[in-house]
This record gives structure tokens, C-alpha cells and sequence, in this order.
């Protein structure tokens, strides 16, 4: 599989954005190097041109007649191989060359479901963050996934935030709001996904990162109780702050995060003994005090026997973490695919896998979905972030946008990252 075609522009007119990217598409289908058929397209815009996203897409089709699907949504920033566009109208499109039995788009009007000739395995999901039981509805998806794994991210808008959902022979005009939407992928699409944190768990006063609480009494989304002592008495402990000086206390406050996690898996328990988040924890703010019931709020629902601990952004742990999940990608690549042995002696020099037996995989393509509040200067300048995956990964064909919240697996996390990238055997 060769690699995938992508390309990026801004420009204030959203024509102009359009006729750059289709330019650097052609060119680069015309290089040997590059898939030359591509079928499915994957569209990302700035804000900027939200309400201008029918006509963008119109004129790709036009402009594209060999895309017979497209996908894709609005970010209040986008992303792309080694660059951010932030406050800027931008406009980022790859091109995928799969067979159309390997892929299908989905959305509100033409739902993902399982066939004999289609089985989903994994899916990339856009979806409005506004839509009602958003969660039940990507744990309805993730369902109809065989794998159960999703990514994607929130549409992200200051002003319309529409998806983009088209697929061939389609009657609607591709370009809606609300929901969800996206493509779903065969078990021959090979991916490898991670998810980054973007936050770390307080210092406490004696310099110690605090430790998860058991949730023992909750009413929804208030906490009132934590390891069996009041939640808002707990909070202020590790804060080391009081209500008798408000004006400290909000500044504290307004800083601080939690991160909820349901259960406490291997690689969850191994990620806290690091002094980081593993991918089961999802961080959410607080939105509230309740002094009365000496509760707490947290802008998600907080199970009883889930975990919560008190964290706060910081850039060098994002970096880091941002560092180790390429690190991993790049490894989980490099390892060449052997064939099951049937015996279990060992490998002579004679009975070594042939070169057929023994390949290693390459990325032909990758999306990155990343926290609205992530990019930019938060990584410690212009593109940073961006700078950080190409720097482990080398110069692949990758997209991606800044979002509302992030998805990964069936949860919607916040303050993350979700890098995906695609592969083939080398």
C-alpha cells in the first residue's frame, strides 16, 4: 500500500484555501511514490469556513470526481504534518486508497451497520457535543465495531460546527449538525491508535503527586463522599486552601481537574506508579461546590466505587507523554511479524521466516485529534505539538484537527490527544 495523499492550506478565501489543496493532491498523485486512486477523502477546516463547508465540499467533489466518499468536520484549529493553524482560516484534506469493501461512511442518515459483505471493525467518529446521550450513542457504536475501538474527536466551532458525511450514491448533500458521523474500517485496514494525557495528578504540599480516592458516596454528578470522608474537605486538604479566603480559592480551584477512572486495569495501576495518567482515566472539570452537602461537581458522572484524583495541567508531562505514545507507536511498528510456530523448540539457523515471513509494517497515513486547549503555545510554541510527532514518527502523511473533546475506544476524554496512524507491511 502506497502512501496516502494529503495536502493543507490557508488562505482568507476559502476558494483560494481549496484550489492550493487540490493543486498540491494532484501533484503529488502524479508522483510514483504516492497511491494514485484514491476513493475516500478526509476533510478538516478551521472554523473560518464553517458556514461556507457545502460550498467547500461541493467544489472539491468537482474538482475530485474519483473521491466518491468524503468525511470530516471543523476544529477551532487544524493540524497537519509538522504544522498547526490556529485563529486562521485553513483548510487540511487527505486521500485514502482502500478498496470500497474495506471502509463505509456513516452518519444519522445512513447509520453504521454490520452486513455480509461489510463487518466493522474500527471506526474514525466526528460527532456534536451538544447531541444528547452522546455517550450511550458511541457506546452504541463502539458495539457495532468488532473490535470496539473508535477515534475521533468533537466538532469544534465558535460558530456552526457541521460534519461532513458523503457517500457514493448518496442523495443528501453530505454537509449536516448533530450526532454523530464518520467511516468504519475492516479488519484489512490495519491501525495502531494511543491515547496521550494532558494532565498529571497535583503536587501536594510535601511534593508528593496525590493519590487516587475511592468515590464511596455520589448523587450523579456531585461527589460527596471520598475514601468515606466529605469530597469538598478532601479537595481543600490536598489544594491547601479554604473557603475563608475565596478570592485564593477560586484562583486554585480554577486550575484544578479530576480524573475519573472506572477501574483500575494493569496498565492504569503502572501509569499511576509513574506519576501519570494511564488511558483509562478521563479528566473532567469541576463546575461547582456544594458547601451544604460538602459535595463536590464534576462535569461528568461519578460513579460510585470509580476513582477520582485532584490533577492539573502541565506542559512538560504532556510532553512527555505525548513522547511516549509516539515511542511506542514507532516500537509496536518496528517489531517484525513472525509466523506462529507449530512446535516449541527452538528456531534453527535453517528454519529462520523467509523474507515473505518476516516484515515489519510502515504508516501509509495518520490522523491526529488533539484537545482545542492543547495546541500551540500550551507545548511551548507555533506547531509545537506537531513538531513533537513528526520528530518520532519522520514525515508522514497525516491530518488531524483541535477539538471540543476527544474520543477513544467508546469514552470521551478531555485534554488529550489521539494519535492514529495507519499501516501496511513493508
Amino acid at each position: 500500500m502506497k502512501p496516502f495523499t494529503y495536502a493543507h492550506a490557508t488562505h482568507p478565501q476559502w476558494r483560494m484555501a481549496a484550489g492550493l489543496v487540490v493543486a498540491q493532491l494532484r501533484a503529488q498523485m502524479a508522483l510514483p511514490a504516492h497511491a494514485d486512486q484514491p476513493n475516500l477523502g478526509l476533510v478538516y477546516l478551521t472554523d473560518h469556513y464553517a458556514d461556507q463547508a457545502q460550498d467547500l465540499l461541493n467544489h472539491l467533489r468537482q474538482e475530485l470526481p474519483q473521491i466518491s466518499d468524503w468525511v470530516g468536520t471543523v476544529g477551532v484549529g487544524i493540524a497537519a504534518t509538522n504544522v498547526e493553524y490556529f485563529d486562521e482560516p485553513a483548510l487540511a484534506v487527505m486521500l485514502f486508497d482502500l478498496p470500497r469493501e474495506q471502509y463505509r461512511v456513516f452518519s444519522g442518515v445512513a447509520p453504521l451497520i454490520t452486513s455480509a459483505s461489510f463487518k466493522p471493525h474500527s471506526a474514525l467518529v466526528h460527532a456534536d457535543g451538544h447531541t444528547p446521550d452522546l455517550a450511550e450513542l458511541l457506546g452504541e457504536l463502539s458495539g457495532r465495531t468488532a473490535s470496539g475501538y473508535l477515534f475521533g474527536g468533537l466538532a469544534a466551532s465558535r460558530h456552526s460546527a457541521p460534519q461532513i458525511a458523503l457517500h457514493e450514491g448518496s442523495e443528501h448533500a453530505g454537509v449536516f449538525a448533530g450526532a454523530l458521523s464518520g467511516v468504519a474500517f475492516s479488519e484489512s485496514v490495519g491501525i495502531v491508535s494511543r491515547v496521550t494525557q494532558g494532565c498529571q495528578p497535583i503536587r501536594l504540599e510535601d511534593g508528593k503527586a496525590a493519590k487516587p480516592h475511592r468515590i464511596t458516596k455520589s448523587d450523579k454528578h456531585v461527589v460527596l463522599e471520598l475514601d468515606g470522608e466529605p469530597a469538598l474537605d478532601v479537595l481543600l486538604d490536598e489544594l491547601g486552601i479554604s473557603l475563608s479566603e475565596p478570592q485564593r480559592a477560586v484562583e486554585r480551584l480554577k486550575q484544578t481537574f479530576v480524573g475519573l477512572t472506572a477501574s483500575e486495569p494493569h496498565d492504569q495501576s503502572l501509569a499511576r506508579s509513574q506519576g501519570r495518567f494511564g488511558p483509562d482515566t478521563r479528566v473532567r472539570h469541576l463546575v461547582g461546590l456544594d458547601p451544604l452537602r460538602r459535595g463536590i461537581a464534576v462535569a461528568d458522572i461519578a460513579p460510585e466505587g470509580s476513582e477520582l484524583t485532584f490533577c492539573e495541567r502541565n506542559r512538560e508531562a504532556a510532553r512527555r507523554d505525548l513522547m511516549r505514545i509516539c515511542a511506542e507507536i514507532r516500537e509496536e511498528l518496528e517489531v517484525s511479524e513472525f509466523i506462529n510456530a507449530t512446535d516449541s523448540i527452538a528456531l534453527s539457523a535453517d528454519s529462520m521466516p523467509s523474507n515473505e515471513q518476516y516484515r515489519s509494517k510502515n504508516i501509509v497515513g495518520a490522523i491526529y485529534v488533539s484537545c482545542a486547549g492543547r495546541g500551540g503555545p500550551h507545548f511551548g510554541g507555533d506547531s509545537a505539538e506537531l513538531q513533537i510527532v513528526r520528530h518520532a514518527l519522520g514525515d508522514v502523511p497525516l491530518v488531524g484537527f483541535f477539538a471540543g473533546g476527544e474520543i477513544a475506544h467508546q469514552n470521551l476524554y478531555g485534554y488529550t490527544g489521539v494519535l492514529t496512524v495507519f499501516t501496511a507491511l513493508a
